[in-house]
């Protein structure tokens, strides 16, 4: 009989861990399981079962218990879209949004592929000046030039974004206008509508009845802490991408209707501590013709720039990134006992002082926070505003560590292309085929494409993250993970 191992003079429990892992009956299932996550940094520990049985034979065509596992516990993703949190599951969120947005320009993926006829734009919107920053200046010929400040700024410089002058910086106004770029990029996508029926001469209803606009866009963090937006605008036939667009909905109309719909769209907003506000976009905006792959006889650099593929891209890129861009961090600074009010309500009713956060509200200081003095002071504007009456509606102290924007960072018309829900589902679904091929070839019976299947199953969620040991075996997979895009990217043979 063998004795169990002593590992009392094992220091490290991670190690500890992996070996109690080792000397378990199926440490194969437990490599397998951590390895199926393919790098993920804090999986989804649930406990449960599911059983898919035909409808007609009552046969169990396919049954799973978490008690069967080595941990008693099933392991899943987090799917978490950050690369700051996670980043394998952001690169599955990446190359779902590329397929989403190269859909909506070329086709595939249930989009008809004559959309790369239609006119396509590539629209850049920005926020406006709220006081002079510094910044990396270049005249008609690309060199640089001096900033105001007198000094030729490295693209790596801290300073670059920075106020000139602090005291100055219209903090309140750049705060709200974060908080409601959300609001002002709904009521972009209304007036451009209204724009392109009056440069093209026509009612709203004809215009509308003729021709559908879509879109996708994702919103990228500034140096100087404001968020802007990129967007693919597409016009359609009536029926959506099915159809041809008339022949004058041009690229030179819509190019039109952006810049009337960026100088019309507007939110006003009022406040006794802080005076009316107007929420408008900056002046400078960008809508550039997007150009199919391959057109190779284009001589324009910048039109040429604009390809479905460096498009697609370049927007699936920033989808999955925050505020971090900006220096903030990348955690709520909301103390969440007190859902940063500082106090919560006793037994007796009363309102007593919160004990994790002393009443402040706040998770951790916010003048500990290692980020440079302008993202901090963002941070404590937003704090600030909403904890005032008029702006409780916008959680600001909820928001504060994204600099106030509290919108989604990546969004789409509903008629532009596919969805994430449809390419998950594809995914799955290839999945269930794959674990059906290996049912087969265990001579495990299996169903086919007239079978009704029912499933059942209950689960409940018990933690995030790895085991000590756990931990491990996914620091080797990372690794490996990395290594293999390593010598993909050099172009290596493998030794």
């Amino acid at each position: 009989m063998c004795r169990p191992l002593d590992l009392r003079h094992v220091i490290s429990p991670s190690l500890r861990d992996l070996i109690e892992l080792a000397n378990t009956h199926d440490f194969d299932r437990v490599t397998e399981q951590v390895r199926d996550l393919h790098g993920c940094t804090s999986p989804v520990n649930l406990h449960g079962w599911t059983v898919t049985t035909d409808q007609t034979t009552k046969q169990v065509v396919r049954s799973y218990r978490s008690e069967d596992e080595p941990s008693g516990r099933l392991l899943t993703t987090c799917g978490n879209r950050r690369a700051s949190r996670c980043p394998a599951c952001s690169r599955v969120y990446a190359a779902d949004t590329y397929h989403l947005i190269k859909a909506g320009l070329s086709g595939g993926k249930d989009v008809a592929e004559t959309v790369r006829d239609h006119p396509r734009a590539f629209v850049t919107l920005t926020a406006p000046s709220f006081g002079p920053v510094h910044n990396r200046k270049t005249d008609h010929e690309g060199k640089p030039r001096p900033c105001r400040c007198g000094a030729q700024h490295a693209e790596n410089d801290p300073a670059l974004g920075t106020p000139l002058n602090p005291a100055t910086y219209d903090y309140p106004g750049a705060v709200l206008w974060n908080a409601h770029a959300g609001q002002l990029w709904a009521r972009f996508t209304t007036y451009l509508r209204r724009a392109l029926a009056e440069h093209l001469g026509m009612t709203q209803k004809a215009l509308n009845a003729a021709l559908r606009v879509s879109f996708a866009k994702v919103a990228e963090y500034q140096k100087r802490g404001l968020v802007h937006f990129h967007a693919v605008i597409r016009f359609d036939g009536p029926d959506g991408h099915t159809t041809e667009p008339p022949p004058w909905a041009t690229f030179d109309a819509l190019n039109a209707a952006v810049g009337l719909a960026v100088e019309r769209a507007r939110l006003t907003i009022e406040s006794d501590a802080i005076g009316e506000r107007v929420i408008a976009w900056g002046g400078r905006y960008k809508v550039d013709p997007i150009t199919a792959l391959g057109d190779s006889e284009l001589t324009d650099a910048r039109v040429a720039e604009y390809t479905e593929n460096k498009v697609a891209g370049y927007v699936a890129k920033y989808a999955t990134k925050n505020a971090e861009g900006a220096g903030t961090v990348d955690r709520t600074l909301m103390c969440r006992p007190c859902a940063g009010r500082g106090y919560v309500r006793g037994p007796d009713g009363f309102h007593d002082r919160c004990a994790d956060c002393d009443g402040t509200g706040q998770a951790e200081p916010i003048k500990a926070l290692p980020i440079q003095q302008h993202v901090r002071q963002m941070i404590r504007t937003a704090w600030a505003l909403g904890h005032l009456p008029e702006f409780a509606h916008l959680k600001l102290w909820k928001w504060a560590h994204m600099l106030g924007f509290r919108g989604h960072f990546s969004t789409k018309s509903r008629a532009y292309s596919t969805t994430l829900g449809a390419l998950r589902d594809v995914r799955r679904a290839w999945r269930l085929a794959q674990a059906e091929a290996a049912r087969a070839r265990a001579g495990l019976p299996v169903s086919d494409e007239n079978t009704t299947l029912v499933t059942a199953s209950s689960w409940t969620y018990l933690s995030s993250g790895y085991s000590p040991g756990e931990e491990l075996l996914a620091a080797q997979v990372r690794h490996d993970i990395a290594h293999a895009e390593r010598i993909k990217s050099e172009g290596e043979p493998w030794l």
